[in-house]
């Protein structure tokens, strides 16, 4: 049995990287900014000792910065961003044999590894964790075990996100645990007030 870390990544690709934060620096320097959170959440990834799947957007990159050792790699599948996390949680599970898994994104430049080590910890005794973000969603899920319900009948990319997860939660009679708020980085307000904490290129 093994702790598991999935990571959501976009392909890093110009004009289809951080596409608000793009309105306010353009196109080419929101790239650069994408690539930098993903360098980060590389870093952050890789001062945890777990099993780490990397898991891209559109296609497998197999000479990129998430380097072939340290990280399996693995295309997102499924109609939405639900499914397609349902579907990573779901193989990771099946294939791994997991004891626990949890799943972080590429946008948050506050998420520190003990996040993710306090998220692997509570779920030793709850079968869910939910790192809340501040625009309503979440930065970080995880799972003792897999419950697919918590992908369905939620309205992705809304204020929501994370109060409709908990209510499912809920209504399964599952227990769970709230970690630190944190902010993810969609605007040019939120990169500017983390920028200083990401890697120069």
């Amino acid at each position: 049995m093994q702790n598991d870390l999935i990571i959501f990544v976009k392909n890093p690709v110009l004009g289809t990287a951080k596409t608000r934060l793009a309105v306010s620096i353009g196109n080419e320097a929101a790239l650069v900014v994408y690539l930098q959170l993903l360098a980060y959440t590389k870093d952050v990834a890789l001062s945890i000792d777990v099993n780490r799947s990397v898991w891209y957007s559109s296609n497998i990159d197999k000479n990129d910065m998430w380097t072939n050792e340290d990280f399996t790699k693995r295309l997102q599948f499924g109609d939405d961003l639900g499914e397609k996390m349902k579907n990573a949680f779901r193989k990771t599970f099946e294939e791994q044999n997991s004891s626990a898994v949890v799943i972080i994104g590429s946008d948050c430049a506050e998420l520190e590894p003990n996040h993710i080590k306090q998220a692997f910890e509570e779920l030793l005794n709850s079968d869910v964790v939910i790192g809340p973000a501040r625009d309503g969603g979440y930065y970080l899920l995880g799972m003792s075990k897999f419950h697919p319900q918590l992908f369905e009948s939620i309205s992705w990319s809304t204020s929501s996100v994370a109060e409709q997860t908990i209510e499912i939660v809920n209504k399964l009679g599952l227990s769970y645990q709230l970690l630190e708020e944190l902010n993810d980085v969609d605007t040019v307000e939120d990169w500017k007030q983390v920028k200083h904490r990401l890697p120069n290129l």
